[in-house]
């Protein structure tokens, strides 16, 4: 954990940009202070990341999502988890080291807006890959995934809600 930590102090010592708030309902982007509840904490009020909460703390990344920080992440939400197969779920759930990879795999180390990703074409991850991102009838998708909800603002990063499980190319062959 240790090891993590310093790893994700190292890529945290850059800060790209500040987030904004998108309207759930009509998707207008409004810019807005940064709000005191962790990632950690939003995901636990929304009620839709139970089995992401869940394979967080699996993996041990509890601490490091609830603390200091300054995150994107691309959370599937629990009807994403519910695609996969129970079989890969159950695995990526009873093998914390391969579910954390696949945990950090959804985790950029900066801060980065629906906005700005539309200008992106890809990110780099804290688990040391890229993740291409695209814009596709005004929706940001995440190499298979659409973003649903954007722009939920945190005290330590923003999250983005999406609809499917990012898998490692690495872990998929």
């Amino acid at each position: 954990m240790k090891v993590l930590v310093t790893t994700l102090s190292m890529l945290l010592s850059f800060s790209l940009f500040a987030g904004n708030y998108g309207d759930k309902k009509t998707g207008e982007m409004h810019s807005e202070k940064h709000d005191s509840k962790s990632i950690v904490q939003h995901a636990q009020e929304s009620g839709q990341f139970n089995t992401l909460l869940t394979a967080v703390k699996k993996a041990g990344l509890e601490e490091t999502l609830s603390g200091e920080g300054n995150y994107t992440i691309f959370a599937p939400t629990d009807a994403a988890f519910a695609k996969l197969p129970k079989a890969q779920l159950q695995t990526l759930l009873n093998n914390p080291e391969q579910l954390k990879q696949v945990l950090l795999y959804h985790v950029a180390p900066a801060r980065v807006s629906s906005a700005q990703a539309k200008n992106m074409s890809s990110a780099s991850t804290v688990s040391g890959e890229t993740i291409a991102l695209r814009t596709s009838d005004n929706s940001v998708m995440v190499n298979n995934a659409k973003v649903i909800t954007a722009d939920i603002n945190a005290s330590n990063g923003v999250i983005h809600a999406i609809d499917t499980v990012l898998i490692p190319e690495k872990m998929s062959e």
